[in-house]
């Protein structure tokens, strides 16, 4: 008995130390190189362009703001001199480049009058957007912004990046307080974006840790295809969920990856296939549990039939009594464990393949929701691509030096985000948010 427990608790330490992104939920930053393995099956097509592929290259200009006109001087080959020879026609080459970039310094001068009957003294007024005696414009601003906060550029590299582009050195007091301010005009963007994701019928969920001062903090994602919503918060759980304001009213469908607080929401739930794959694979690969394989195979089939809309009514039900014989298969080849001395499971640890087949007994209906409802997704990409970049700011920082820093990024990059769904120009909209008259979304989609 002692034997057996010891080749389980081995096997089960072996597939820990073997577990990848394909796998597991272990993030693909994690992984070896050598052991990427893709979920993706060949097409057996050559790689590269296809054939009919449009391409993508540099095209001639209508927009001209500089012409160099090239004279043909000297003399043709028979003596005779080019220059009272009329041109018969110009053969064009074209250079697209950036112009010289440097501060261009705009002076304003208010009028100051004096009345000649009363004696008092006027002024005209400052543009609003000019409030102080001497300092940066919008596009400065912009720019130094996107590259922090679209770019993941630390606060000091920025700054050296406007000192060799502009010739001019901001503090790194002075890009915070771009920041800080962004975020204050970006509160209106934020209200509204709320009350759009609240009338979308299906919303997916993701969450990934932060770092602030050194601590663990959360940052969470509210999305869809046309909005992103992001959040800072210390708490993982249901309390951030309710802070961030929208999926603790939301009533339509909340895509997730069955993170236990997602399931306090009085919302609809559909949950990843993406994960489930993964650990399908994993007990496969790893744990040698045959049905998991079996399954896997069968779920990834009816996708790929379900989105090219050849799967039947016929098909779908074979899949559901599939889906359930596999289930109980799985149940059957792991048995409960019992309590020591006990002849009925009681809160014993139980295996990983146990688990995940009770899990997808228990939540059949949300694992499947894809199958019965058209606008519901196969998985959690959608949020999980949104979480994607956030991390690349974890890397590249390391984290945020106070709350307040974690939630100012979140609302900017929620505008960056939702612009760059909906097809707008982000640095456009950056420029507008420091110019007084913000580019906004189209919050009725």
């Amino acid at each position: 008995m002692q034997l057996r427990e010891l080749e389980q608790r081995l096997q089960l330490l072996e597939a820990r130390l073997a577990q990848d992104s394909q796998t597991s939920s272990q993030p693909s930053s994690r992984d070896k190189p050598w052991k990427v393995k893709s979920e993706r099956t060949s097409s057996g097509k050559t790689t590269g362009g296809q054939v009919g592929h449009p391409g993508k290259t540099l095209k001639m200009s209508e927009h001209i703001d500089e012409v160099v006109v090239l004279p043909l001087t000297g003399q043709c080959g028979c003596g005779f001199a080019w220059d009272p020879v009329c041109v018969q026609e110009y053969l064009v080459r074209q250079v697209h480049d950036l112009p010289e970039i440097r501060l261009q310094v705009t002076e304003y001068q208010a009028e100051v009058k004096i009345c000649p009957h009363c004696a008092s003294r006027e002024q005209a007024t400052f543009p609003s957007q000019v409030s102080g005696q001497v300092q940066y414009g919008p596009r400065f601003h912009g720019l130094s912004t996107y590259l922090n906060t679209a770019h993941f550029i630390p606060l000091k590299r920025t700054c050296d990046i406007m000192e060799a582009l502009c010739g001019a050195t901001p503090s790194d007091g002075t890009m915070a307080s771009n920041l800080k301010l962004a975020a204050q005009r970006l509160e209106g963007f934020e209200d509204h974006l709320k009350a759009a994701l609240l009338k979308q019928d299906v919303l997916s969920a993701d969450e990934t840790g932060s770092k602030v001062n050194g601590k663990m903090h959360w940052l969470h994602v509210v999305s869809n295809a046309h909005f992103t919503l992001y959040g800072h918060h210390p708490k993982r759980g249901f309390e951030a969920l309710e802070d961030m304001g929208v999926l603790n009213t939301f009533s339509g469908v909340v895509m997730h990856d069955c993170w236990t607080s997602y399931f306090k929401l009085s919302a609809t739930h559909a949950l990843c296939n993406a994960h489930l794959l993964r650990e399908l694979r994993g007990l496969f690969e790893h744990h040698g549990q045959i049905w998991a394989g079996e399954l896997r195979t069968a779920l990834q089939g009816v996708y790929h039939q379900h989105k090219s809309g050849s799967l039947t009514a016929e098909g779908k039900t074979t899949f559901h009594a599939t889906f359930d014989t596999l289930l109980e298969a799985g149940l059957e080849a792991n048995p409960a464990a019992l309590e020591p001395g006990s002849k009925k499971p009681g809160r014993v640890k139980q295996t990983p393949a146990r688990n995940l087949a009770l899990r997808c007994q228990q939540h059949k209906d949300d694992y499947l929701r894809f199958l019965e409802d058209a606008r519901v997704p196969f998985d959690n990409n959608g949020a999980e691509r949104d979480i994607r970049m956030t991390c690349i700011k974890r890397k590249v920082s390391g984290g945020f030096r106070s709350d307040a820093g974690g939630e100012t990024f979140c609302r900017i990059r929620s505008y960056i985000s939702t612009l760059k769904k909906q097809s707008l120009n982000v640095w456009h909209g950056l420029v507008s948010i420091f110019s007084g008259n913000i580019l906004m979304p189209d919050f009725s989609r």
